[in-house]
């Protein structure tokens, strides 16, 4: 079968540059549409063969408007038209006339058996390796169905998503996350705006841990790349999703793509609510006087939102693209807790009992539009120039009553209430140059530049003697403005076996800040230097080698900046420190790729070293925790981490990760040595089995160990996943129910313990269920989204 296509590419080449040259051949032309809608097909398959020996002697692909024109020395042929999810045609009637076969048009009819192979061969390959990156497929994962974009993130292997929404990459906090391969204000940890992408939207996410010094340096961990779904397809095209769960993880979308000779057009419109049950329980200790406070509550969160996308691919020419596209979301937020308080004195007597009730409202309005201009040269097809303008802007409006009720003791009946006004802009423009030479060859050069505005505005105010009156010791109104310059430069060779990619990056970082309250400014601007290096050997096909360095850089964000405190929990106050400086990582990694038989295995060892690393370290005084991030020291991390899957069986594929690193903390704070060692751990196994009747079954467990901070020791976490799938209606429609965290068992827990005090924090979210549909209509596959085409 190999030796057929080979024999056909190469006669197709030869048929390009050989037979128009020669007078005696037989020109064949035709079109090719599709039979439901009558669309022309473009990159369809025409081969001709030899009648007698049923050789392939010339081969071609239809163009965009599904046209083919193709030659032949051999009058004794047959012709075969052929594409993925299309019945073969084979035609051995035809008039010559003139020298030349009009087969007019042609007309192939979907094979809807050859797709659900397509899509069940697809499904195979859950996770790929490329040059300096992993490629997580989530179409696959059952598991996901009905999930936000901070669950599906937590089942790619080396991430990390804590209960509070915190994503890590290897255990190390300082990942950017980027959305088709561009900042976005949904993937901006202040916004908490990447709920509005489902699992459903999403193709695929690339973890990229030593990216080249092409992408942004922002980042100690690395880069996870969110890849939406997207649709090349012509004609009307598109699908809907229903997903409801219990809790509320309710939500309906509705894609459509319609693609034209000269326009791509694409839209989404999704609706939703969800709702995030929680459970709190927290310990203050005064080991000096012997005086404690507990707290135990529970409380709700509620979101509604809904969002739509609207855009257009337009082709001036083959080589000329501009795209514009638009999006608007919106949300509606309310949060219910309500906690129960209690203080104990030194004999460990209840002395005061009270509850604590919080009213939380908040709207969120999100606006993201985009210019992209794309040409491409007649050269070369990978020699391309690329320019894109993106803006967008988040704000959130948010009003919260609390009220405290005494029921035993001496505590006063408080009431306060907040208000926070908070609005994110940002801009990026980019500039992308690809040159390729000398086949083996390429260079890339370009520019970014990206500015970060955002305000803050909070307020908090008391209820004394029946009039509201602000706190000016909690109010505040913090602006922060960051602008970078970046510039870059790479060049690689890619031969058969072995390949280098070098290059280097120069970033000139512009900050300030300011705290109105109190006319606090503080500015500053430096100018850092990038290097990275990877290469690549190909011992055999069945070995490979990589080898990655890269520098990259965490820079504070507003939260870790804005000394505001949240006045949710008295007892347990997060401040920003406006003082505080970016981390510097040297990222090192050597990777093997092995595929013995069935099975697959990626082994990486890794060497991270960071400075000035950005801590929080707790105070404490009056019963009252006061956690602020301080840069302290170094941190020198070494893992060890190892990839596999195994298809013993042809309904049974087992996925594994296991990861575990060993760190050295040196720093000094305070007078206080903050020197230790630790070390980290997490494994997860995943096996996916297919059923008769087309039923699929993916049941996953995960593992991460218990490990240190500065101060902290953070808790052990083992929890399980399932989903169950069975597609309908030829694979049109596909129906899913997805349990994540069977056993209600992912519990964050932490605690603190220093001489003077200890401290104790545990939260859970508990189970969800979700049950969902999937229909594709047009061209459309169900669990898909179109969106722009393929660039």
């Amino acid at each position: 079968m190999k030796l057929k296509y080979y024999s056909f590419i190469l006669i197709t080449f030869l048929n390009i540059f050989v037979i128009p040259a020669q007078n005696s051949s037989i020109k064949i032309t035709g079109t090719i549409i599709e039979s439901v809608n009558n669309n022309p097909i473009e990159f369809a398959t025409v081969a001709i063969f030899n009648k007698n020996s049923k050789k392939a002697i010339a081969g071609s692909v239809t163009d965009a408007n599904g046209y083919f024109s193709i030659n032949s020395t051999d009058s004794n042929i047959y012709i075969e038209i052929s594409f993925i999810g299309f019945k073969t045609k084979k035609v051995t009637s035809y008039t010559v006339k003139n020298q030349k076969i009009d087969l007019k048009t042609i007309v192939l009819e979907e094979n809807s058996q050859s797709l659900d192979e397509v899509l069940i061969r697809s499904e195979k390959s859950q996770t790929e390796f490329k040059l300096d990156r992993r490629v997580f497929n989530v179409g696959k994962d059952l598991s996901s169905t009905g999930a936000g974009a901070l669950e599906v993130l937590n089942n790619v292997p080396s991430v990390n998503v804590d209960i509070e929404g915190q994503v890590s990459l290897r255990g190390n906090s300082g990942v950017q996350i980027l959305i088709n391969g561009k900042p976005s204000v949904l993937t901006n940890g202040d916004s908490n705006a990447l709920g509005s992408i489902t699992a459903d939207m999403i193709e695929k996410i690339e973890v990229i841990t030593n990216p080249s010094a092409k992408y942004d340096a922002e980042g100690t961990a690395g880069i996870i790349n969110i890849v939406i779904k997207k649709s090349e397809k012509k004609g009307l095209n598109g699908s809907a999703t229903l997903n409801l769960g219990v809790p509320n993880s309710n939500s309906f979308g509705l894609s459509l793509n319609k693609r034209t000779e000269k326009f791509n057009l694409f839209s989404q419109i999704g609706i939703g609510l969800r709702t995030y049950p929680s459970e709190s329980e927290s310990v203050n200790n005064d080991l000096v006087n012997d005086i404690s406070v507990t707290s135990i509550g529970d409380g709700n969160f509620n979101e509604k939102f809904n969002n739509i996308l609207l855009g257009t691919d337009y082709h001036i020419n083959d080589l000329n693209v501009v795209t514009l596209s638009g999006s608007y979301a919106y949300e509606v937020e309310d949060q219910d807790n309500l906690t129960t308080y209690n203080r104990f004195n030194a004999s460990n007597k209840l002395t005061d009992n009270w509850l604590r009730s919080e009213k939380t409202e908040a709207t969120n309005p999100k606006l993201r539009y985009e210019l992209q201009y794309k040409k491409n040269f007649k050269r070369h097809k990978e020699q391309s120039l690329l320019f894109s303008a993106l803006g967008s802007s988040f704000r959130k409006d948010q009003f919260s009553d609390y009220e405290n009720t005494p029921i035993i003791g001496d505590v006063d009946n408080l009431e306060q209430k907040t208000r926070t006004d908070y609005k994110l802009e940002d801009y990026t423009f980019k500039l992308d140059y690809t040159h390729p030479f000398l086949k083996k060859y390429t260079l890339e050069s370009g520019s970014q530049y990206v500015i970060n505005n955002v305000t803050n505005d909070f307020a908090v105010d008391n209820l004394t003697n029946g009039e509201w009156i602000n706190d000016a010791d909690l109010s505040n109104i913090f602006n922060y403005e960051q602008k970078v310059l970046g510039i870059y430069t790479t060049a690689a060779f890619e031969g058969d076996k072995w390949g280098l990619k070098v290059g280097l990056r120069m970033e000139n970082t512009s900050l300030s800040t300011v705290l109105k309250t109190t006319n606090e400014e503080s500015s500053d601007d430096y100018t850092n230097f990038f290097p990275s290096a990877h290469t690549s050997y190909t011992v055999n096909d069945n070995f490979s080698l990589q080898v990655g360095y890269s520098k990259r850089i965490n820079r504070p964000r507003l939260r870790s900046l804005n000394p505001f405190s949240s006045i949710r929990n008295n007892f347990s106050i997060s401040t920003g420190n406006p003082d505080l400086q970016p981390e510097y990582t040297d990222s090192y990694e050597i990777t093997s790729i092995h595929k013995i038989g069935k099975t697959s295995l990626n082994f990486s060892l890794y060497n991270r070293h960071t400075t000035d690393v950005m801590e929080r370290v707790s105070v404490f005084e009056n019963n009252v925790s006061i956690s602020r991030p301080e840069n302290i020291g170094s941190n020198t991390t070494t893992g060890f981490e190892i990839n596999g899957k195994i298809a013993p069986l042809s309904w049974l594929s087992i996925n594994g990760d296991f990861n575990i690193n060993y760190f050295n903390r040196e720093g000094f704070y305070n007078n206080t040595s903050f020197d230790f060692k630790g070390n980290r751990w997490s494994t997860r196994l995943t096996s996916k089995i297919k059923l008769p009747a087309e039923f699929d079954i993916e049941i996953s467990g995960d593992f991460r160990s218990k490990y240190k901070t500065v101060q902290q020791k953070v808790s052990s976490n083992l929890f399980a996943d399932f989903g169950l799938r069975k597609k309908i209606l030829k694979g049109k429609t596909i129906l899913n129910i997805s349990v994540r965290d069977v056993f209600a068992s992912r519990i964050y827990e932490s605690e603190t313990i220093q001489p003077d005090f200890y401290l104790f924090n545990s939260r859970t979210r508990g189970r969800f269920i979700t049950f969902g549909i999937s229909y594709g209509f047009g061209k459309g596959e169900a669990m898909q989204f179109s969106g722009q085409r393929r660039r």
